[in-house]
C-alpha cells in the first residue's frame, strides 16, 4: 500500500488540470482535484468559450449589412439586446461546468471544492483537511493584472467583462494582446463606440508584422478607434461616465474601460514560497521537460509555467506529463514553435510557425508568398473588407515554415494548414495540392510567384 492518500493531487480544475487528472486516473493512479472557483478554468468560464460566443454575436452586425447586396431586405432595423446574449452565455457555461464535473466523476477522480494550500513537498491543506500525495500538480492558470495608475480601480478586467449589467455604448480597451484586440472588435461589432489604447507602435507584438499592419488597417476600417504610442494616465468618474486622460494629453469619455493588460500566474496564497520553488523572471514556475519544478514532487503545467497561454497547449502538456510520470514512457517533446493559434478580432487572424521576421533571422534565405484580396463574398455585399494569406518558405529546403491568414474563419482554415506545417511539407507539395474552388482557402495552394525574397 502507498504511504500517500493519492498518487496525484491536482490544484486547479481548468483544461490542463482536468485532462491530467482524468488521464492519470485511467492508468490506475489515485487522483484528487481541488478547485476554488469554477470547473473548466479560464477557457470555459472567462476565456475562449464566452469570447468566441460574443465574437459570433458581433459578426451578425456585419452579416445584416452584407445581406442587402444578396437581395435580402430587413423589415426593421436590427437591434441588439445585451442581456439576452449575456444570459444565454451564462446558461451555456453552466452546462459546460456540469460536463467537467461528470468527466471527473466518471474517471473516479475526487473533486474537492476549495483553494488548496501546499504544506510541504507531499502534503496539501484544503477546507481544513490535510491530504498527502506522492505528486502535486499545480495547474491554477493565470489571473488578470491591471497596471497601477490613478483610477485603475474603475477598470474592468477580462474576468468581469462578460457579465456587465448594462451594455456600454462607449467602450475603451487598454492593451495590445489577444484579449485587447478581440474585445475592441467585439464591442465595436455589438454597437459600441470602441477605442483601443496601446503604449506601443502596433499591437500583437510577436506576430508577423505584415499580419499586424493588415489587421490594424482592417479594424480601423470597421470603426475601431486605435490610439497607439500612448497610455492611460488616469481615470476619473464623472456624471456622464468615465473620463480617461491619456499620456499624450488627450481625454476620452467612455462608459467602461477594460484593462486587457495581461494575466499572471495565479500563485498567490498557494504556499509554494515556503518550499522555495524556483520561478522564472516573469514569476512563472520553472519546470523541466518532465514538468517538474525545483521540488521534484511538485509538478506544474499550463499558464503558470510561462508556456504559450493557450488551452490546447495545456491539454497537450497534460498528456505528456502523465506519460512521463504514470505511463513509464518518454514522449516526444511538445513542439511549441509550430503551435497554431487564432485571434478572434474582426477580421480573424490565424497563424502557425515562424513569422517573416523570425524566419529571416533563422534561415540564410527565404521566399515569401502572399495574397491580399477582396473575398468573393464582398463583390456583392459591398463591404471593403480584404483578406491576407501568406506562406514563409525556407529557400534551401523548400519547407513551409510559417503560414498566416487574416480574414473570415482564419482559425478554421489555419487549423488544417497547421498539419502540413507540422509535418514539414514543402512548397512544392502545397503546389501539387488541388484547391477547392471557389474558396478563399485555395489561395494557400495556388500562390506560385514569390512576393519577395
Amino acid at each position: 500500500m502507498s504511504e500517500f492518500d493519492y498518487d496525484l493531487f491536482v490544484i486547479g480544475a481548468g483544461s490542463g488540470g482536468v485532462r491530467a487528472a482524468r488521464t492519470a486516473a485511467a492508468t490506475g493512479a489515485r487522483v484528487a482535484v481541488a478547485e476554488d472557483r469554477y470547473l473548466g478554468g479560464t477557457c470555459v468560464n472567462v476565456g475562449c468559450v464566452p469570447k468566441k460566443l460574443y465574437s459570433y454575436a458581433a459578426h451578425f452586425h456585419e452579416a445584416f449589412e452584407d445581406s442587402g447586396g444578396f437581395g435580402w431586405q430587413l423589415s426593421a432595423e436590427p437591434s441588439f439586446d445585451w442581456a439576452t446574449l449575456r444570459d444565454n452565455k451564462i446558461g451555456e457555461i453552466k452546462r459546460l461546468n456540469g460536463i467537467y464535473g461528470r468527466l471527473l466523476d466518471n474517471a473516479d477522480v475526487r473533486l474537492i471544492n476549495g483553494r488548496a494550500n501546499v504544506v510541504d513537498a507531499h502534503h496539501v491543506e484544503v477546507g481544513g483537511e490535510t491530504i498527502s500525495a506522492e505528486k502535486i500538480l499545480v495547474a491554477v492558470g493565470g489571473w488578470p493584472w491591471v497596471p497601477d495608475f490613478p483610477g485603475n480601480e474603475l477598470t474592468l478586467n477580462s474576468n468581469q467583462v462578460f457579465d456587465l449589467d448594462e451594455f456600454p455604448q462607449r467602450f475603451l480597451v487598454l492593451g495590445g494582446g489577444y484579449i485587447a484586440v478581440e474585445f475592441a472588435s467585439i464591442f465595436n461589432g455589438l454597437g459600441s463606440e470602441s477605442h483601443l489604447v496601446y503604449r506601443g507602435e502596433l499591437f500583437l507584438r510577436g506576430f508577423d508584422n505584415e499580419v499586424r499592419e493588415f489587421t490594424r488597417d482592417e479594424m480601423a476600417k470597421k470603426g475601431v478607434n486605435l490610439h497607439f504610442n500612448t497610455n492611460i494616465e488616469a481615470i476619473e468618474k464623472v456624471a456622464t461616465g468615465l473620463k480617461v486622460t491619456l499620456t499624450d494629453g488627450r481625454t476620452l469619455e467612455v462608459d467602461a474601460v477594460l484593462a486587457a493588460t495581461g494575466r499572471r500566474p495565479h500563485l498567490a496564497g498557494l504556499g509554494l514560497d515556503r518550499l522555495d520553488v524556483a520561478t522564472n523572471d516573469d514569476g512563472s514556475l520553472e519546470v523541466n521537460e518532465r514538468f517538474e519544478t525545483s521540488v521534484p514532487s511538485i509538478l506544474a503545467l499550463g499558464d503558470v509555467t510561462g508556456a504559450p497561454e493557450l488551452t490546447p497547449v495545456a491539454l497537450e502538456e497534460a498528456m505528456k506529463l502523465v506519460e512521463h510520470h504514470f505511463a513509464d514512457t518518454v514522449p516526444e517533446p511538445l513542439d511549441y514553435e509550430r503551435v497554431a493559434t487564432a485571434v478572434f478580432c474582426h477580421p480573424n487572424i490565424g497563424t502557425v510557425g515562424l513569422s517573416e521576421e523570425a524566419a529571416r533571422e533563422r534561415f540564410e534565405a527565404i521566399r515569401v508568398y502572399s495574397a491580399d484580396f477582396r473575398p468573393m463574398k464582398h463583390t456583392l455585399s459591398g463591404s471593403s473588407e480584404r483578406s491576407l494569406m501568406k506562406l514563409i518558405v525556407d529557400d534551401a529546403t523548400d519547407v513551409v515554415v510559417g503560414a498566416h491568414m487574416v480574414g473570415e474563419e482564419a482559425g478554421e482554415i489555419i487549423q488544417g494548414i497547421a498539419i502540413a506545417v507540422r509535418a514539414g511539407l514543402t512548397k512544392a507539395q502545397f503546389d501539387q495540392t488541388v484547391g477547392i474552388h471557389p474558396t478563399g482557402a485555395e489561395e494557400f495552394v495556388t500562390m506560385r510567384t514569390p512576393t519577395r525574397r
